[in-house]
């Protein structure tokens, strides 16, 4: 339980403190924590690294990470990120020829999905924190609006909890520890915006709220579903105490691309 609080703090603080920078801090920060990310995912499926396959990974990642302005700075041709990706989709697609199956068919869809699981993920978290005035508020909202449902579930859970939510998946959550999960986000996300009227419409901020705990809750249960098939603890140990990057991001890096695909961010 130290160690856990210790990390805890340390962790925190470096991430608020990074998203409090912005910038390209923030967007190098997003970097690093999202290439580790994916190497817990390939370590999952036992795909090293440091393989072809896996720096083809990594890049496929970092491809759908970057901001489209980034990229074309970066990059001087008349291609865009997508036609590159789909690209290297078919380049994986051939490695199942030449690798005479070794590097098979499922996992050619496992390093796509898990690049734009990743990669789309933590690219909206960075879209979101450069948008103009309102990017730093909206960041925090969203964090705190996931931090409360956790919480919240957790505590009705505990002590009104007794109808499994999705035992399969996570045997310990509950429909009560769901459902005072959202209510606790209603309250704590209603209070904020009362405090900061200026960002956000009402209506706005009641449906990032309620897109916010709700899906957050479903991200978590993608992730664990992911730990079950692939029968891991933990998506990592980078964290002492909180397993891995995907552990801690899960719920941010789903709720994300929802909110801008449903455009509320």
């Amino acid at each position: 339980m130290k160690q856990r609080i210790i990390t805890g703090i340390i962790g925190g603080a470096l991430f608020i403190s990074m998203v409090m920078l912005g910038s390209w801090f923030f967007a190098l920060f997003i970097t690093i924590v999202a290439s580790v990310a994916m190497v817990e995912l390939l370590k999952m499926k036992k795909i090293a690294p440091f393989s072809l396959m896996g720096g083809i990974s990594l890049i496929s990642m970092w491809l759908l990470l970057v901001p489209t302005t980034w990229f074309e700075q970066v990059i001087p041709i008349h291609f865009t990120k997508v036609e590159i990706f789909i690209f290297l989709i078919l380049v994986l697609l051939m490695f199942t020829v030449l690798t005479k199956n070794t590097f098979t068919f499922d996992e050619v869809g496992f390093v796509i999905l898990s690049s734009v699981y990743v990669g789309f993920g933590f690219h909206y978290l960075i879209v979101t924190r450069e948008i103009p005035d309102t990017g730093l508020f909206l960041v925090f909202f969203v964090m705190f609006l996931i931090w409360t449902t956790d919480s919240g579930a957790y505590f009705a859970g505990r002590a009104f909890g007794k109808h499994k939510l999705w035992p399969d998946i996570s045997p310990k959550k509950t429909i009560e520890g769901s459902i005072g999960g959202i209510v606790a986000a209603i309250i704590v996300g209603t209070v904020i915006y009362l405090i900061f009227p200026e960002y956000l419409s009402y209506m706005t901020a009641t449906l990032i709220i309620l897109v916010a705990s709700t899906f957050g809750q479903l991200g978590d249960l993608v992730e664990s579903a992911l730990k079950r098939h692939y029968s891991v603890k933990d998506s990592g140990n980078v964290l002492p105490g909180h397993g891995g990057i995907l552990d801690r991001f899960d719920s941010l890096i789903y709720v994300m691309p929802i909110l801008h695909l449903l455009q509320l961010i």
